[in-house]
């Protein structure tokens, strides 16, 4: 019933922005809240960010606040991450995803994922 699709993506340098979003599908997307998760090969699944279902609460990791902006227009079923000072350390493949929980930190309390896009950030 939901489907989720990940435009986006890219090689970046060192200190410029990107956009990334996620496309969802179903008549229930807007009661979702969302997260973005990442991820390189060999580590676990790294939480990022997340809003809840109408968008007025906010949520981010140490290591991206500041520089990392989630939003939502459930209008087009789709969620953003605006990604500004990009850093190599950013680099890896990004997850959106969707869920009920409140404990929106942990990809176990999701229930939809994205297909993942690949960021790189060149140093």
């Amino acid at each position: 019933q939901v489907r989720m699709v990940e435009p986006g993506g890219g090689l970046v340098q060192t200190g410029v922005s990107l956009r990334l979003a996620c496309v969802g599908s179903g008549r229930t997307f807007s009661t979702f809240i969302m997260g973005w998760f990442r991820q390189t090969p060999g580590k676990e699944r790294e939480w990022v960010a997340a809003i809840d279902w109408r968008g007025s609460v906010t949520d981010y990791a140490d290591s991206v606040d500041g520089r990392f902006t989630i939003s939502r227009d459930n209008g087009k079923s789709t969620v953003y991450l605006q990604m500004n000072s990009l850093k190599p350390e950013d680099t890896a493949v990004y997850y959106c995803a969707a869920g009920y929980s409140s404990t929106w930190e942990r990809p176990s309390e999701y229930d939809y994922w994205g297909q993942g896009t690949q960021v790189t950030v060149s140093s």
